[in-house]
This record gives structure tokens, sequence and C-alpha cells, in this order.
């Protein structure tokens, strides 16, 4: 799904302690709530940008680190549905009739899948923008997993169903993390 016709957001993942995004953009232009969290997420950025709603980049999963239910992502897990898939929708909370937007870019990183996005809902791009909401998650199916070490469960080869907007992720750490809006 990479390969957009717009370019991508300022982005680029890190291994969530402390990487910075790769952006030259005035310091006025980020929002005083996303400066006050920079601090503590620091690849949150907000970037002004004309028209309805707001395109994000984020991560829908991060590989290695075990969510609330136990299961870990392995790098790689993706890369098949990948190749194979041409749209994959952007839902609310994972309710299938809810498309709140349209997937732009998939593509693993060495910290997992990352997501560009445009988000059409004006309510929930509010909240994006304010912060109070940014959780990620994505929809599946196991084709292989395996036991791992202390009861998880590794996820090695992956069906992509969706991506979703989400309050409370499953992986406390799949979230957006730029906004254009």
């Amino acid at each position: 799904m990479s390969g957009s016709a717009q370019s991508p957001l300022p982005f680029r993942g890190g291994d969530g302690g402390g990487s910075r995004a790769s952006a030259s953009f005035a310091p006025e232009r980020i929002s005083r709530h996303r400066a006050a969290q920079s601090a503590t997420h620091p690849l949150v950025l907000s970037l002004k940008k004309e028209g309805k709603g707001i395109r994000f980049a984020g991560y829908a999963a991060i590989f290695g680190r075990a969510d609330r239910g136990g299961d870990v992502i392995r790098p790689g897990a993706f890369m098949r549905a990948l190749k194979q898939q041409s749209a994959v929708p952007l839902l609310w909370q994972h309710e299938r009739g809810t498309v709140i937007g349209r997937v732009e870019s998939l593509e693993e990183d060495s910290r997992g899948l990352r997501v560009i996005a445009n988000l059409e809902d004006a309510k929930l791009a509010a909240g994006v923008e304010s912060g109070t909401l940014g959780g990620l998650s994505f929809g599946y199916r196991v084709r292989e997993g395996r036991p791992g070490k202390a009861n998880l469960r590794e996820l090695i080869d992956l069906d992509l169903v969706e991506v979703s907007l989400v309050t409370i992720p499953m992986q406390p750490l799949a979230r957006v993390h730029a906004v254009e809006g």
C-alpha cells in the first residue's frame, strides 16, 4: 500500500525511546497540547494543512512487545499480506460498518506496522488533533503462530483485515504519532 501521491508525513519511527521525527518546521506550528505531550511522546507533532479532515501517521502494531492479550507480533508478520492486499479500511473501534477514512500507506519497518491515513470524520479528527484520541489497532487472522515464553503467543504470519482508530489499544505503544490537519 505504499507509494501514495501525497508526500509522506515528516515522521520516521524509532524504538519508542526518544527518537525524534525528522521534520523541518517552525516551532510555532506545533500546537500547545502537542508541544506539552512531546516531552513524554517525542514523536507527536501537529502540522498545518489545507482541506477537510486530517492526515495522520502512527503504528497500528509494534514488533516484539507483548500486548494486553499476551500476543507478540514478530517482524515480517505482515509482509505477505501487504504484498497481496490493495486496500485496507480505516474503521472506528473495529466496527465493520463504521468506515471513518482511508488508509493511504501501510509498511513494515523495524518498529512495527506503520500507517498513514486520512481521517474524514470531523469529531474524531478533533479528538486526534487535541491528543485526547490516538490509539491504533488492527484486525487480523492468524495464518501462523506459536506458543512463546511466559504464556505468550508469537504471531508469525497474519492476514491484515483492517486498521482502526481506538480509544484503548490492545498494544499500548500503538499510537498516532504525527498529525496534519
